[in-house]
């Protein structure tokens, strides 16, 4: 297994498609941070005062939300590759145990989604530190739920990466992976949830449950509790990293 992970790392490091895919969640996250700290004292804003512990949380929350897409995609492609360049065929005959290598995959993107998380909260730390400070606003990095948020963010980017590498290996073809993905995540669900009506089961979406889990508090919208966001948003990822496992293992790889 070790040799596998070792390859994965060696594909995904032979382009700069990861370092691209990190510096966008950066500079995503940074704009997130930015706009959130800038328009906090605006009384029609959906987030809670950053004076707050939930308005704090919301703010360091930032870093999933924008690492999140990219990680899923960069996963995603990662699979997906392997089919479009017709590389699978010999990743397969190197190695028969179709599972070990989706396994491999799994474990490589999981642990480059804790990357993109640990790289977005740095940017969310740098921003928000001095510039709350400027504002006399209190900022205790190992307070206000902040540890949690961070904890919930790194797990959350990291199971969207395993749902990136699940949904390739289902879906198999690149663009369709990708562009599904994308329209899904920024479009599909952005208006289902700011349909009042849906509120009772939108909160169960991916995205809804990745604000739940990082501890998001807006004023137009209720989530799950962290725990069940968290809960669902692993349930997503366990289905579909399982239906993809399965579906590599059965078809022809051609």
């Amino acid at each position: 297994m070790r040799r596998l992970i070792a390859g994965e790392f060696h594909k995904l490091l032979a382009t700069r498609l990861w370092l691209w895919l990190l510096l966008g969640s950066m500079a995503i996250t940074a704009l997130y941070t930015s706009l959130q700290i800038a328009f906090s004292d605006d009384p029609d804003t959906w987030t809670l005062p950053l004076s707050t512990a939930d308005g704090q949380q919301t703010l360091f929350a930032a870093a999933a939300s924008a690492a999140s897409p990219l990680v899923a995609v960069l996963a995603a492609i990662g699979i997906t590759a392997e089919y479009r360049h017709r590389t699978a065929t010999t990743t397969f005959l190197a190695t028969p145990h179709r599972g070990r290598v989706i396994a491999a995959k799994l474990i490589t993107y999981g642990l480059v989604g804790i990357g993109y998380a640990l790289a977005c909260i740095a940017v969310v730390t740098a921003i928000a530190v001095p510039w709350l400070s400027a504002k006399n606003v209190d900022l205790s990095l190992a307070g206000n739920g902040l540890p949690a948020t961070m904890a919930g963010g790194i797990a959350a980017v990291t199971l969207y990466a395993l749902i990136g590498v699940g949904l390739g290996a289902l879906l198999r073809e690149q663009v369709a992976t990708v562009v599904g993905l994308l329209i899904y995540l920024f479009v599909i669900e952005a208006i289902l949830t700011n349909i009042p009506a849906l509120d009772a089961w939108t909160r169960y979406l991916p995205g809804p449950a990745d604000n739940a889990l990082t501890g998001i508090t807006l004023t137009n919208q209720q989530f799950l509790q962290p725990w069940q966001g968290g809960l669902v948003l692993t349930t997503y990822c366990v289905l579909i990293a399982a239906a993809g496992t399965y579906l590599a293992n059965r078809r022809d790889v051609t």
